[in-house]
């Protein structure tokens, strides 16, 4: 992948990231299968990595890996930041994972048209 394209790709990410509700959350798979790419989890998560440095917030703590663990809070400000901000919508987390998960899964595949 050329770099054009792949920085193409992460503003894709952004776009479907900042979609997101308050008080839900997606997974890196979720948003690779939405944007046609179902084996590239890990890009997604990678263009997650960057998205503090977007001049457009994008809330990447909405995020969490297939089993709803916080496995991007390393790339946050604070090593508690991203649960602080989970938890200032409503979501619960305990010992770094989603509470819950399955109940405020934000599927992109079925909330949004492509």
């Amino acid at each position: 992948m050329n770099l054009e394209k792949h920085e193409d790709f992460f503003q894709l990410v952004y776009q479907v990231v900042r979609l997101i509700p308050k008080g839900r959350v997606t997974n890196y798979g979720a948003i690779a299968k939405y944007l046609g790419v179902a084996r590239s989890a890990r890009v997604v998560g990678w263009a997650m990595n960057g998205a503090h440095s977007q001049k457009k917030k994008v809330p990447a703590h909405r995020v969490v890996n297939r089993n709803g663990e916080l496995t991007g809070k390393h790339h946050f400000a604070t090593p508690f930041l991203m649960q602080e901000l989970l938890e200032k919508e409503g979501i619960k987390v305990e010992n770094d994972k989603i509470r819950n998960f399955d109940k405020i899964f934000w599927d992109p595949a079925q909330e949004l048209e492509l």
